[in-house]
């Protein structure tokens, strides 16, 4: 993905991707996978369906649309897929929306609490 240049328009093309990859980012349990990599490192699929309560092929499904995206990487170990977080753009994102979120609710808290 090419980076825009500043003070112009993104072109067609970069919206489409930009639209792609947080499509890749909205389904819940895509997020919730790469919530957990990130807080427990590296997993294999039994791992992560134990974790997450999600089945053994919804997990394998999520996680090479994930991988498709370059979002994890996968690595062999004898018989068993071992998955990572490949990206580290997506643990700065996740923090930065997280950031934000926090702040509109400690703000909406206030707005409802007695002056």
């Amino acid at each position: 993905m090419a980076a825009p240049v500043a003070g112009s328009l993104p072109s067609p093309q970069l919206v489409e991707e930009l639209s792609g990859f947080f499509r890749l980012l909205s389904e819940p349990a895509r997020l919730q996978l790469l919530c957990q990599l990130k807080q427990q490192g590296a997993m294999d699929v039994a791992s992560l369906v134990e974790a997450t309560g999600f089945s053994q092929s919804h997990i394998s499904r999520q996680l090479g649309q994930l991988q498709r995206a370059g979002l994890v990487r996968c690595e062999r170990d004898g018989v068993r897929l071992i998955y990572a977080v490949a990206d580290p753009l997506v643990d700065e994102l996740c923090n930065l929306v997280q950031g934000r979120l926090r702040q509109r609710f400690e703000e909406q808290l206030r707005q409802l609490q007695p002056v």
